[in-house]
């Protein structure tokens, strides 16, 4: 899978946040998006995602072959973990999980060991509304564990980890990208030391 942009712009509400980037990523790269809060990181994760539209630019995600994918095969290429976590209070600790997998057409015994990769099998049983911020977060990133998506958006994954979780967290990652797999992350933290850094300005 590879992942290009040309000139690309964006608004968020009335104002423009970013303009003239550029992006090509090839499999096994990931790309870190860097800048100060409001230059437009998230709103770019976003628009690859397919959840924002484009001021301008040409954004795609194509095979190796060079075919570009579009609607449904697109959505189904992506993982998206925003920074807030989508967790109902209501549910469980499993059945969140077991919602999300329904959510992305992944089996059902693909939430157990989901579970056990991110430390979670013994919360299984636990009401989300119980969960810490850190447990929150690692629920949330279990996503990643159940359907392989060739590419990765992550906003701010780090946010609220131990050492432990995060340590999980950069293994999935390495894990992913040797498996030719894309990630492109927004973060103000250090993560993935071999990606390159997209640096985001805000513009008056």
């Amino acid at each position: 899978m590879r992942l290009t942009g040309e000139a690309l712009a964006a608004l968020r509400g009335e104002r423009g946040v970013f303009r003239n980037v550029a992006l090509d990523l090839k499999p096994g790269e990931a790309l870190v998006l860097k800048g100060p809060n409001g230059c437009g990181k998230t709103t770019l994760l976003r628009v690859i995602a397919g959840l924002l539209t484009l001021m301008s630019g040409r954004l795609r995600l194509m095979t190796i072959e060079g075919n570009a994918l579009a609607g449904e095969d697109r959505d189904r290429a992506i993982h998206f973990i925003g920074h807030q976590d989508q967790i109902r209070p209501q549910l469980r600790v499993g059945e969140t999980l077991a919602f999300h997998a329904a959510l992305l057409g992944a089996p059902r015994d693909a939430v157990a060991p989901a579970l056990e990769a991110w430390g979670l099998s013994e919360l299984e049983g636990q009401s989300a509304a119980l969960l810490s911020a850190g447990q929150r977060r690692r629920l949330s990133l279990a996503r990643l564990s159940l359907q392989q998506r060739p590419l990765w958006l992550l906003d701010e994954p780090m946010t609220a980890l131990d050492a432990a979780s995060r340590q999980r967290l950069l293994a999935a990652c390495h894990a992913h990208l040797g498996q030719g797999g894309l990630i492109v992350a927004a973060t103000h933290e250090p993560f993935l030391e071999d990606a390159r850094t997209l640096t985001l300005g805000v513009r008056a």
